[in-house]
């Protein structure tokens, strides 16, 4: 870090060696005068004690480092004319006789900005090179001329920009600014991140032909990219930006435009770009195209942060995979936000680490809105044991907070309301479920502390079949699930997910898995057989596309480190071969008698009030546990609205109401003696 009092040497000193650059580009226009009016300046520049080179000499020799106008014109190789040409047009803007003295050389009362028509004619070492639009000063848009005259007679203005940087004051050019935003090094790297910095300095640190390279940043979470990039540029002395792929112009013009006022920024400033291209759409050619011609025509370091994409670039590339920190790095991050409140829940803290994969981000978020409302609560009160109680209680919810699914349109969050009392099942699909919330509960301890993981990373992910007629109960026990494990539900809109194109279901698909990753969500795939049928046989491209899509499916399940559930009406559609490599599958049965006057004695809620019910003949209804809520609920409205408690009558009404629904006839056995 640069020490305040040496910037300020510094600053002051480059005052002083940029005001002597100025006097000695006057003296030869001082010069120039003198050679059109055959006579002394006169009042126009007192005589110095000092000569102007002698002064400028004094002045270099002052700077603690290399003034901003040498460095400018090392940078982008002006020649000694075309230095002088922008101190020309720096001159009129910083010194109010500089800029008389060019009106009076240009015989222009109002033309206070120099052209190069006066540039050629004052400076003997002047050359028409520098005029040329791929000369410095014109491509790097250090001056500005007017387009619609002549470029020896337009005005020369100095970029703002510019100026500014002469001065010693460095900030980003506002075209820049307005699309690209610092990225800053908020947090500690973990370990695993910290290996990737370190290889990815010595690869930038070796002295290459191509310069610095393209760095593609792939991995599940763009923050830790983020972090990595940034790191690697602290190192490096840059100041990390990050570009959305979103803002990258569309026409070639605007392209090679912004690519040139990046690299101008860049050098100049000491400047990165990290490429985001995270909602990048990668089946648009054109846009891909036209972002690796930006690529190519970008100079020094580029990070490019993408998973679906590797450029067709030219320039040197290298690739690193960015993982998420693992389980025992996310335990220290926690402990390290939490402090001494760690120790006591070490427990705790592995329980959820178990569950969620967070990013080095997310924990800092999350553990810091996590103590500040606990050390808000009154009472102090802290538990000992559990997910959900206590400080653990505030961790993972603000963890669920924290990682609640972006993808609005291909799934729906469910809040789950049901628990085990809820659900009527027979005792063998009750104990299924439950072995399906221990198998999620203790995942971590079997799978990596038991070595499970390490024999065989194959089928890790616990997916479940639920199958059974509707309203048999199967979403009611996914929220079971979700309730006993403190898990986020999100049941998956397969109409929005499902699409005609090829290639496009499964892109949807790892957008679904990719954003319920870090969480661990339950994600409920309703009606799964839309996707989940028997193979098809391979007629044409369809068929193979449409196989391709279960097999990803199944993937990804498999590999899913939360729980997936799948629900048909229709087993007998479901492949064999892919229920082999379901671990669970629970047949919800049509209740029966039984089962039915169970759910009946549950289904009003405590405060509902009720009458005169008679459970043996409303078990005679054969109607799933769904249709049973309907008519519950329907019964209750009416009842509701003629201010009496729920009665036989009303659930009569209501009963025929949702059979005429399901175009059911009411059979005597079901209505005797109502």
């Amino acid at each position: 870090m640069t020490d305040p009092e040496n910037k300020n040497d510094w600053s002051v000193a480059n005052q002083r060696y940029l005001m002597a650059s100025l006097r000695l580009v006057r003296e030869e226009l001082e010069a120039y005068r003198t050679h059109l009016d055959k006579q002394s300046p006169g009042g126009q520049e007192p005589a110095a004690a000092i000569p102007a080179e002698e002064e400028l000499k004094a002045a270099a020799e002052t700077l603690p480092a290399l003034s901003a106008l040498d460095s400018l014109s090392a940078v982008f190789g002006l020649s000694g004319f075309e230095r002088k040409v922008l101190l020309l047009c720096a001159g009129v803007e910083l010194d109010a006789g500089f800029s008389k003295l060019v009106t009076t050389l240009q015989g222009d009362p109002s033309g206070v900005h120099p052209s190069f028509a006066l540039a050629l004619a004052a400076f003997p070492d002047a050359h028409w090179s520098a005029l040329s639009p791929a000369a410095p000063l014109r491509y790097w848009q250090l001056v500005e001329i007017n387009p619609k005259e002549l470029v020896t007679k337009s005005p020369l203005r100095i970029d703002e920009t510019i100026l500014h940087y002469l001065t010693g004051v460095r900030y980003l050019n506002n075209k820049v600014k307005e699309i690209c935003e610092p990225v800053y090094l908020n947090e500690a790297l973990v370990r695993s991140h910290l290996e990737v910095v370190d290889k990815l300095l010595l690869a930038c640190g070796q002295p290459h032909p191509a310069g610095l390279p393209l760095v593609q940043l792939s991995g599940e979470n763009h923050a830790d990219k983020a972090a990595v990039a940034a790191n690697v540029c602290a190192r490096l002395g840059f100041q990390l930006y990050q570009l959305q792929s979103f803002a990258v112009p569309g026409s070639a013009g605007e392209l090679a435009e912004m690519a040139r006022l990046w690299n101008r920024e860049a050098a100049l400033n000491g400047c990165a770009l990290l490429l985001d291209c995270t909602r990048l759409d990668t089946s648009d050619k054109l846009r891909m195209q036209g972002i690796s011609s930006f690529l190519d025509n970008l100079q020094g370091l580029v990070f490019l942060g993408c998973d679906e994409w590797k450029p067709a670039s030219k320039r040197r590339q290298l690739e690193f995979r960015i993982h998420r920190p693992q389980p025992d790095e996310q335990l220290l991050l926690w402990q390290t936000a939490l402090g001494d409140r760690a120790h006591s829940h070490a427990r705790e803290l592995q329980h959820i680490v178990s569950h969620f994969n967070l990013s080095t981000k997310t924990i800092g978020a999350a553990a810091g809105e996590v103590m500040i409302l606990y050390q808000g609560h009154a009472n102090g009160q802290e538990a000992t044991a559990g997910p959900a109680t206590g400080l653990a209680k505030e961790i993972w919810q603000a963890c669920r907070k924290h990682t609640q699914l972006q993808v609005d349109q291909l799934a729906q969050r469910i809040e789950p309301v049901a628990r085990w009392n809820d659900i009527v099942l027979p005792e063998a699909q009750k104990q299924i479920l439950k072995e399906i919330a221990l198998q999620v509960k203790h995942r971590s301890k079997v799978y990596r502390e038991w070595g499970f993981a390490g024999k065989d990373a194959r089928g890790l992910g616990i997916s479940v079949l639920f199958t059974g007629e509707s309203g048999t109960g199967k979403t009611m026990a996914s929220e079971v699930l979700a309730n006993e494990l403190a898990l986020s539900l999100y049941r998956i809109d397969l109409s929005q997910v499902v699409n005609k194109y090829i290639g496009e279901t499964e892109k949807n698909l790892k957008q679904i898995f990719d954003a319920a990753e870090e969480g661990g969500a339950i994600l409920l795939f309703d009606e799964a057989d839309a996707l989940f049928g028997k193979r098809s046989d391979v007629k044409d491209s369809h068929d193979r596309y449409s196989n391709i899509e279960v097999s990803y499916l199944l993937q990804r399940m498999e590999a899913y480190r939360g729980l997936a559930i799948l629900t048909t009406n229709m087993k007998s559609a479901i492949d064999k071969a892919f229920l082999r490599r379901i671990r669970f599958v629970v047949q919800f049965p049509y209740p029966d008698a039984l089962h039915r006057a169970e759910i009946w004695r549950r289904i009003f809620p405590a405060e509902t009030p009720v009458k005169d019910l008679d459970i043996d003949k409303l078990s005679r209804l054969s109607v799933p546990g769904g249709n049973i809520r309907n008519i519950a609920l329907n019964a209750a409205f009416m009842a509701a609205d003629e201010n009496q408690p729920v009665q036989m009558h009303h659930l009569s009404r209501a009963a025929r109401s949702e059979y005429a629904k399901l175009e059911k006839a009411y059979s005597p056995a079901e209505t005797g003696g109502w």
